[in-house]
């Protein structure tokens, strides 16, 4: 009878938790339809512009299933392919293939090459290609392509999983309770937290900055100054969702209960894996994920050392949901002031 009884207990413990339930049955099935949709999705196709007499090779390229644009002028084709619209540029040189490879990631580079070679490889000794990297290199190794996407995303998780913590524990403890209960407004409150929280944050940043490139020997195309800018942009919009979920738990367990909806959507959505091999439609969640942003524009410092001006969208968008949740946090304090 006491064995049943503490079945009993928690059944119903289980059934009066729904984000509980929700952990158990529901985020599994979330995480593998997102496994399937990046991992069995469409078949890529590289992204080839060809200008000039290149585009004879149009229609054995096309053989191969790659997507073929014809450019007018070189000029044309190479800056589609510094915008990321094309992943190689074919054009003639000497009455010889000449290529040039966007470069940034090394799987699309090693496929994009191979389309080309099977496309070539009847004219292969009077037509040997030459082929030049737009970013990167040949030796390009592919931690160099996800590891800025990564410290994006460590960075990004880490600092939710630790604010929305800290958070919840001055609510549990009465510690905002009593601040609460002094002439201090709502908006001070967050602003000093965020204060406090980002003093850490910013260390994280160089932190994290210091050790992949100089320990770790990550590409580094950039100024590190631009990576720090991001860093801490992404980290604090992570600590402002963070401390905004925390409002709307209990316990730490509710905390880590936020992880299978809000973190792992973010890596898949972040550019780790291609995005291109998912149905159009999904693509677009994409652009409602902080961490797509971030990832962008490490990547777009890191590999293909871009400034400010290049990525100034990416960080209107960081320091805009930064802000907007700042302002959510504000409103939801308004719950735990007594009247």
């Amino acid at each position: 009878m006491r064995i049943r009884a503490l079945v009993v207990r928690i059944i119903r413990q289980f059934v009066r938790d729904k984000r509980t339930l929700a952990l158990l049955f529901l985020a599994p099935l979330l995480i593998l339809s997102l496994t399937k949709l990046v991992f069995d999705g469409r078949t890529v196709s590289p992204e080839i512009g060809l200008t000039g007499p290149a585009s004879a090779f149009a229609e054995k390229l096309e053989e191969q299933n790659a997507s073929i644009t014809i450019y007018n002028s070189v000029s044309e084709a190479e800056e589609a392919l510094k915008n990321g619209k094309l992943d190689a540029v074919i054009q003639i040189k000497e009455g010889k293939p000449d290529i040039t490879l966007e470069g940034s990631d090394p799987s699309v580079s090693r496929s994009t090459q191979l389309v080309m070679q099977k496309a070539l490889q009847s004219n292969v000794q009077e037509l040997a290609p030459t082929v030049h990297y737009l970013y990167g290199g040949p030796d390009m190794a592919s931690f160099d392509s996800f590891g800025p996407v990564l410290i994006g995303f460590f960075s990004f998780f880490f600092v939710f999983l630790l604010a929305g913590v800290s958070f919840l524990r001055e609510r549990t403890s009465g510690t905002l309770e009593r601040l609460l209960a002094t002439p201090i407004r709502r908006s001070e409150i967050v602003l000093g937290y965020l204060a406090g929280f980002g003093i850490f944050t910013l260390l994280q940043a160089s932190l994290i900055a210091w050790f992949s490139v100089q320990v770790l020997g990550m590409s580094m195309a950039g100024h590190i100054v631009n990576m720090l800018l991001i860093n801490l942009l992404l980290s604090l919009t992570a600590l402002t969702l963070g401390t905004l979920l925390s409002s709307f738990a209990s316990s730490e367990f509710q905390i880590i209960q936020f992880i299978p909806i809000i973190i792992v959507p973010q890596a898949f959505f972040s550019g780790l894996f291609n995005l291109d091999a998912m149905n159009p439609v999904l693509q677009k969640l994409s652009f409602i994920m902080p961490l797509y942003y971030g990832a962008d524009a490490m990547r777009g410092i890191m590999i293909r050392g871009e400034g400010i001006a290049d990525i100034q969208l990416d960080i209107y968008v960081l320091a805009g949901l930064s802000i907007l949740f700042a302002l959510l946090n504000v409103a939801a304090l308004k719950k735990h002031r007594r009247m």
